[in-house]
């Protein structure tokens, strides 16, 4: 069996900072995607922009192209992180995922209990328990590049790990929960691809290429399986080769991720944004605001990810489970776990999967995504202001 080192090599670290930059930097221009998209969804191009994404294009909409196959490699990228890190990088072990594994977890509970008992009386919007749930890495880490060097970078690598294992979460949750109408022979198809490339792996193929073309053809399987089709992106991810550490300079795994960092950061996630964040605010009052689907995602990510995120945490790390993040406080460590609450990209990906055919509710998700993750960047960036001040 491959033996994967237990602390970071060289290039596990070197590629952890370019996630943290390009991350950071990437999220700044979500920012501005998603302000765009608001504008343009309230301007007179509102027409042409609503129109333009159900737009048909070789038998999908615009707008599933973006949502099933640009978020696939958007997936890719998500499951290659994943590996990296529990195999070889900063999560690889016990003391290095406990402090945000344990943050995650109460990140995601938390908020969706909250969702649930705002929607307790509303069978028909309970579905949506696991849009708060979810926090965006590009989102926060851009917020927290605003504030320079008044955060340490071990509060950076926190949230990023923290992110990373929530992904993992939402990723499971999207496989469980929101898959229906399944087609068992395209299933097992699907399955059949899948073999394939764990075999490839087990045979120690290095090429990408093979990987990449069979990575298509299961894209193409799961879509029409009835499983949503990003996870065949996590799914093949799983199946690329880190090898060892003496390996690395070799490695499919690390080669892909570098290649696809910059894409995924600088133009898929804000195209997904500016796709998805566009709701026309016409009609929309302080009462809307109270309706069982914003208010629950609202309060879900302000109030549920802070709580949450920073209980499980301060549990952890009074039992002795985890420490303080090196060179940090913990009224940092609070404003990190508020900024948790920025769910804006997986949360509005998954409110589209909850409510399928009920474009008013995702409607309602965008507003309760926009309002949460906004009042959760801008208090946790103001607290992580006024908590440190700036490293010489």
């Amino acid at each position: 069996m491959t033996h994967f080192p237990r602390q970071e090599s060289p290039r596990a670290v070197a590629l952890l900072k370019n996630l943290l930059a390009s991350e950071a930097s990437g999220g700044i221009v979500l920012m501005l995607a998603a302000l765009a998209a608001l504008i343009v969804a309230n301007s007179p191009l509102a027409d042409a922009y609503f129109a333009g994404l159900h737009t048909v294009w070789l038998g999908l909409s615009v707008e599933l192209w973006v949502n099933d196959g640009l978020m696939a490699i958007f997936f890719l990228m998500v499951g290659l992180e994943i590996k990296r890190e529990v195999l070889a990088g900063g999560l690889a072990s016990w003391e290095q995922r406990a402090l945000p594994g344990f943050a995650a977890l109460g990140g995601m509970l938390v908020p969706a209990l909250i969702y649930l008992a705002v929607n307790w009386s509303h069978a028909q919007t309970q579905s949506g328990w696991a849009i708060p749930a979810a926090t965006d890495i590009a989102f926060a880490l851009g917020v927290l590049s605003l504030l320079g060097k008044r955060v340490p970078t071990s509060l950076k690598v926190f949230l990023a790990a923290l992110a990373i294992l929530d992904d993992l979460g939402a990723v499971t949750i999207i496989a469980l929960f929101y898959s229906s109408g399944l087609n068992v022979s395209m299933l097992l198809a699907a399955f059949a691809t899948l073999a394939v490339l764990v075999l490839m792996n087990r045979l120690k193929v290095n090429r990408l290429l093979p990987y990449l073309l069979l990575g298509a053809l299961l894209w193409v399987f799961v879509l029409k399986s009835g499983v949503h089709a990003t996870l065949a992106g996590v799914a093949l991810a799983l199946c690329i080769p880190l090898n060892s550490e003496k390996d690395e300079a070799t490695s499919p795994l690390l080669l892909l991720e570098e290649k696809l960092h910059g894409w995924v950061a600088f133009a898929i996630v804000p195209i997904f944004g500016f796709a998805n964040a566009g709701v026309s605010l016409a009609g929309i009052s302080v009462d809307s605001l109270s309706d069982p689907v914003p208010l629950g995602v609202a309060l879900g990510l302000f109030v549920g990810k802070q709580v949450g995120v920073f209980l499980a945490a301060v549990l952890a790390i009074r039992t002795g489970l985890a420490v303080l993040p090196k060179g940090s406080n913990w009224l940092q460590l609070y404003g990190v776990a508020i900024l948790c609450g920025i769910g804006f990209t997986m949360s509005l990906f998954i409110g589209n999967l909850a409510f399928p055919g009920a474009p008013h509710l995702v409607d309602e998700v965008k507003i309760g995504v926009l309002l949460g993750s906004g009042l959760s960047a801008v208090l946790g960036a103001l607290l992580l202001r006024s908590a440190t001040k700036p490293a010489d």
